[in-house]
């Protein structure tokens, strides 16, 4: 180069160390304050086990997370049959007296919400698909997979999902 022009396409000089500057300031501004160099920080004394903060398992301590809100009085659902619930997309059912289980109400051929639950079976009405209500298992149809399991506690007369 002659004459102090630069070539087309080519970054001046101060836009290559602006450019550094920033980049520099971007990979300190991502660490903590007195973490340079730390690999992964020690939870604070007391500290809850992360599996035992996680609301999809027990962890630890053997507790399972707080039951949401009421879906059903033990009541609402027959003995051998069951009941859908659109809003929540489950399904409760009764298979023996005192015995419930909760499924997935998204049927497992193509995602149709099941309908009914009759004849010891859970229904769906787009293909035919249906499962028992003692385990979700596919009793007849085109589904591949059985309901999956949902998680309800069933204290005194009421049914909640967890």
């Amino acid at each position: 180069m002659s004459g102090g022009r630069r070539a087309p396409g080519r970054p001046t000089r101060r836009t290559a160390l602006a450019a550094g500057a920033l980049a520099a300031a971007a990979a300190t501004g991502c660490a903590k304050y007195g973490d340079e160099g730390a690999a992964d920080p020690e939870p604070p004394p007391g500290a809850p086990d992360a599996a035992e903060s996680s609301p999809a398992s027990p962890g630890a301590s053997g507790k399972k997370p707080p039951a949401g809100p009421e879906l059903a009085r033990t009541a609402d659902i027959p003995v051998g049959g069951g009941k859908v619930f659109g809003a929540e997309k489950v399904v409760v059912t009764q298979p023996a007296e005192g015995e419930f289980k909760a499924f997935s109400s998204v049927c497992t051929h193509q995602g149709c919400t099941v309908r009914e639950v009759d004849g010891g079976t859970i229904n769906c009405p787009c293909h035919g698909s249906r499962f028992r209500v003692a385990d979700g298992a596919v009793a007849g149809g085109p589904a591949p997979r059985p309901l999956p399991p949902r998680d309800i506690a069933v204290r005194g007369n009421s049914i909640r999902l967890t």
